[in-house]
């Protein structure tokens, strides 16, 4: 569905996306810390949905679990809302924010307490369609072979004139300290 037929959109998926195609989800006070979170995050960013689950579903971290979840989600957003196609999708954003903390006391040695931050997390993700790659003109086959017979050509004197000096420089350091080669 394009924007001109969305009858309304949220300011939240204008400022992630705008105009262009694509879809969200976002998992709001997650209580996970975010710089765990980031770390998991960071796996997915940039690559295709497919790959990004699959890196999900056997991730070590505990934070993974959720990613997944909020990454199915939004894989979800896309083929209802929106009529992506799912094979052609790609994680594009991928943000965690730092939610409230959770402020609790853990009684301590002679009387004191010390404080304990549980923190909590707003983590988010963006699909968007795979951009088409770019397409490079390569050059015909016997240009590119005299291209590479003249860079060999031009190479190799250099390379015999750095050996006879590096030969007649090991020849003056052996003469100079009297040492036979």
């Amino acid at each position: 569905m394009s924007t001109a037929e969305r009858q309304r959109t949220s300011a939240r998926r204008d400022s992630l996306l705008g105009d262009r195609p694509g879809a969200f989800a976002s998992a709001r006070y997650v209580r996970v810390t975010p710089l765990k979170a980031r770390r998991v995050v960071d796996l997915v960013r940039g690559l295709p949905v497919n790959q990004a689950l699959a890196t999900l579903a056997f991730a070590p971290q505990a934070a993974a679990e959720t990613v997944h979840k909020v990454l199915r989600s939004a894989v979800a957003n896309a083929e209802t809302t929106e009529g992506l196609d799912t094979q052609n999708l790609v994680v594009s954003v991928a943000q965690v924010d730092e939610g409230p903390t959770m402020k609790r006391w853990r009684p301590r040695a002679q009387g004191r307490a010390t404080r304990i931050n549980k923190r909590t997390s707003h983590i988010t993700l963006v699909l968007e369609p795979a951009a088409p790659a770019p397409v490079v003109e390569r050059p015909a086959k016997k240009a590119a072979a005299k291209k590479t017979a003249s860079k060999k050509a031009a190479e190799a004197p250099a390379a015999k004139k750095t050996t006879t000096k590096k030969a007649a420089a090991k020849k003056a350091a052996t003469e100079t300290t009297g040492e036979d080669a």
